[in-house]
Parts: C-alpha cells; sequence; structure tokens
C-alpha cells in the first residue's frame, strides 16, 4: 500500500507488514513513511493552497465531495472488503455502518457547505455614516488529519470530508493498524480529479514515525486527531509550537444509566449493543453501567443471558455479532485488565478470557464478551478506559447519587440513559459532564449536531456548522463607504 502525494501514488523503501486480526495472516505489507515523505506531503498540500485548489468556491469543493461520495459508493464491495481484511469486524457492520457512513459524511458536507452563511450588521458610526460588517470564512491551510483504527473510514472520512468542504488541504494519516481503506480512499479522491496536493496520504506509525513528523511540522497550520487521550496530550504539546488549531476526540469511560421504569428488555438490549459493538472498540462504548436496585439482579441476569447468546466469530458469517480485537497487542492489554479486576475483586459475571475455536482464528486476536461487578468506583478497572468488550454493573438508588457517579471521571464524552420518564432523563442529561447524552438509543447521529467530549476525552466540537468553524477561519470585514 503507498502514499499519495501531490496527485501521485508514490512507494516508499521502508516497509511494514498488514497483520489480519482474525487469524495472524500478513496481509500484505504497507509503506513507511519517513521524514522526508512527509515533508513533501506538506509541501504539496501548501503548493495546493496557491493553485488550483486555493481558488475553487465554495460550491465547486461541494461538487468534488459528491463526485467522492459517488466514487466510494461506486468501489463500495471494495471498501468492505478492505475494512474487514483489516478490522475483522462483520460484514454486515462494514456494509450497515461504516462504508454507508463514509458515503453520508462526504455528502452531508457538500450540502453544508453550499448553506453555510457569515455574519452580517450594520451600524451608524459617530460621524452619522453607515458602518457595514460582515464575515468571510477561509481555510487554515494545511490540515493533518489522524485517524484511528476502531472505524478507520468512518473516521477519517468525518475529518476529510469537512476538511476540504471549507477549501483546506489535507495530508492524513491513517492507523498502521487500518492502512487498505484509507488507501482505497487516496484512488477515490484521485479519480474525482481533485487537484494535486488538495489530498494526501502518508502510512506509518505515531513517535519516531510519520504522526510525530507530521504534528510537529512547521507547515500544518491545523490538527485534527481521534484516539487514546495520552497521544492527543502529546500532540496538544506538538501543536502549542506555532500556536495550532487542534480538535481532539479521545478515549472514554462512558456510563449507561438504567432506570427501574425502563423499557427492560430495550435496555438490556440496547447496553448489550453500547457494551460490546465492535467487539468493545468504540471509544462511545459503555464500559460503567449503573441500574436502579430495584431491578439490578434481574438486569445483571438478563445482560449475562444476552452476552453468553452473542455469536463470535468470522467476518462473514451469518449472524455474527462480535470479531476479534485489533491485534495481539491489544488483545493482551484486554487479557491484563481481565487479570486486574479479579486482582481487584471483582465478581466475574460472564467471560473473562479468550475463546477458543480449534481451527485457524486461535491465531488472531479474540477475547471474549465480558461482565464484571463489585468493584468500587475507586477500583482501575472502573476508572481506566479497557477499550475491549467489556462492562461494569454496579447499583444505585437516587438520581443525586449517580449522577455524581457518572460525573466521577477523568473521561466526558458520553452517556446512555434508559427510561420512560422524559422529565428525568431531560433532568439528568443536564447535570451530566459529557458532551453527548442518549436516551433509549445509542450511537444514533444527526451529523448536523456538534459532537466532543471533555476532560480526557477531548477539546473541540465537530459536526455540522461545528466543523466549519473548525475548519475554517473567520475574518471580519468592516467596510465604512
Amino acid at each position: 500500500m503507498r502514499h499519495y502525494i501531490d496527485g501521485e501514488f508514490v512507494v516508499g523503501e521502508k516497509r511494514f507488514a498488514n497483520v489480519s486480526p482474525v487469524d495472524g495472516r500478513v496481509l500484505g505489507d504497507v509503506c513507511e513513511a519517513d521524514r522526508d515523505t512527509v515533508d513533501r506531503a506538506v509541501a504539496a498540500a501548501k503548493a495546493a493552497q496557491f493553485g488550483a485548489w486555493g481558488r475553487t468556491s465554495a460550491n465547486e469543493r461541494a461538487e468534488a465531495l459528491l463526485r467522492i461520495a459517488n466514487g466510494i459508493e461506486r468501489r463500495f464491495e471494495e471498501f468492505v472488503a478492505a475494512e474487514v481484511a483489516d478490522t475483522g469486524r462483520s460484514v454486515k457492520q462494514a456494509r450497515a455502518l461504516d462504508i454507508a457512513r463514509g458515503v453520508q459524511n462526504f455528502r452531508t458536507f457538500a450540502e453544508l457547505i453550499r448553506q453555510a452563511g457569515g455574519e452580517f450588521y450594520e451600524m451608524r458610526a459617530a460621524d452619522g455614516s453607515d458602518v457595514f460588517s460582515y464575515t468571510v470564512r477561509k481555510p487554515h491551510g494545511v490540515v493533518a488529519v489522524i485517524s484511528p483504527w476502531n472505524l478507520p473510514l468512518l473516521l477519517l472520512t468525518w475529518k476529510v470530508a469537512p476538511a476540504l468542504a471549507c477549501g483546506n488541504s489535507v495530508v492524513a494519516k491513517p492507523s498502521e493498524e487500518t492502512p487498505a481503506s484509507a488507501t482505497l480512499l487516496a484512488e477515490v479522491i484521485h479519480d474525482a480529479g481533485l487537484p494535486a496536493g488538495a489530498f494526501n496520504l502518508v502510512h506509518g506509525f505515531g513517535p519516531g514515525s510519520a504522526g510525530e513528523f507530521l504534528t510537529r511540522h512547521p507547515g500544518v497550520d491545523a490538527i485534527t486527531f481521534t484516539g487514546e487521550s495520552r497521544t492527543g496530550e502529546a500532540i496538544m504539546k506538538a501543536a502549542a509550537t506555532g500556536v495550532r488549531e487542534v480538535s481532539f476526540e479521545l478515549g472514554g469511560k462512558n456510563a449507561a444509566v438504567v432506570f427501574a421504569d425502563a423499557d427492560f428488555d430495550k435496555a438490556v438490549a440496547g447496553v448489550l449493543r453500547s457494551s460490546f459493538a465492535n467487539s468493545g472498540q468504540v471509544c462511545l462504548c459503555s464500559e460503567r453501567v449503573y441500574v436502579e436496585r430495584p431491578i439490578f439482579e434481574r438486569f445483571v441476569t438478563a445482560l449475562k443471558a444476552g452476552a453468553e447468546k452473542l455469536k463470535i466469530g468470522y467476518p462473514d458469517e451469518d449472524g455474527v455479532d462480535m470479531g476479534p480485537l485489533i491485534s495481539h497487542a491489544h488483545r493482551d492489554k484486554v487479557l491484563d485488565y481481565f487479570a486486574l479486576a479479579r486482582a481487584e475483586g471483582a465478581t466475574v459475571v460472564s467471560g473473562g478470557g479468550m475463546p477458543r475455536f480449534g481451527d485457524a482464528r486461535d491465531g488472531g486476536a479474540w477475547v471474549q464478551p465480558t461482565i464484571w461487578s463489585g468493584l468500587g468506583d475507586d477500583a482501575r478497572c472502573v476508572r481506566e478506559e479497557v477499550f475491549g468488550p467489556v462492562c461494569h454493573v454496579a447499583p444505585f438508588d437516587a438520581d443525586d447519587e449517580v449522577v455524581r457517579r457518572v460525573n466521577d471521571s477523568a473521561y466526558g464524552l458520553c452517556a446512555a440513559l434508559w427510561t420512560r420518564d422524559l422529565k428525568r432523563a431531560h433532568g439528568v442529561s443536564r447535570r451530566l459532564r459529557v458532551g453527548m447524552v442518549w436516551v433509549n438509543t445509542w450511537f444514533l447521529r444527526d451529523l448536523r449536531t456538534p459532537f466532543g467530549g471533555v476532560g480526557l476525552s477531548g477539546i473541540g466540537r465537530e459536526g455540522g456548522r461545528h466543523s466549519l468553524d473548525f475548519y475554517s477561519e473567520l475574518t471580519t470585514v468592516c467596510v465604512n463607504p
């Protein structure tokens, strides 16, 4: 898999292996960008700002985004295959969520940039003359887009689409674990006819590799990153040099709160999904579940039964619910938390180990969906993000108590509430220190609304006009005729 720089696909001398999480097979080689390669990509992006791309209108950029969306649709099954191979997720999820959302991201921001307007004000100056002030939206210049491995195309396009819509040039670095769909996207963008340098792609790792070279590059004007909180802290320090714009969506230790008046079956199904979807590898997953005491024992029993019915298997199996974790290294991290939970005194309600298949999958990165109970709120396994198919279930007695416990976290990305009492839902939602609250649902998004977290979960808001604001600079023009 090659880099894409200045309108051309580029082969690098240094390579690394792309490994299947399903069975450990090597899928192919990926070029790793060195410092010179990143320099070339940033220089091409900078030059595009003074060339044809820098002269495009908002409507022309919207048309370009629609061509990209159409290009993804034409190669839909290739993107599905690439996403499944890299992540091991089910074909069903890749089709229904990952690739479909990639198409939607480009179409949404094409529409939004066409509708984007500025501010306009009239006033009377001291001398009696009329003054007109208005704002002009301009690109930052070069935007570094660093995307994670858990939802590769979805999260890459969530950043690339608004960055291009606002007229920026992009240098993207996907995760080293999931390079395939990003490479396909570069091919689609190339075929869509964007001017050379408008979009560039480099592959590689973080520290001492493409990620560090890109975020520290003085030619980069803004950085957007989704990933681990510690990496976000390191990038923020790098971005302080030159006072560059940043937008980070980082980790989460998210809570689900189930009130006794909730639709019981719907709440059980919702928590199963929010805890174990994508093998728990979604920053929005519920790792802390608080259940009102009158239904606690019944809920834990039902959740256990549901978890043990989840089908773990090959991506193309019918009815498969869970695939592997992304890598052996990540599996080992999750297994370390399984061991830590037992050491901290957790009751293992279900799971807690690795499944055994007796076939090639035993060479993959698989773990069981796991439920704990019995830990205090100060336990590491209740406070630290695991990022695997796991949740801890605890009882609560009152609204004030559960609000305090949900907010007692360094993270603040999202929460999910399950209740029939909408007055309670509105009231509790306003008190939670998180960027997003779902009520009787999970992972449902209107792309026009803001998205982001607080604390260790990130900084900034993207989505809708908030994305356009981040990916733009606003200049005020004051006219006194």
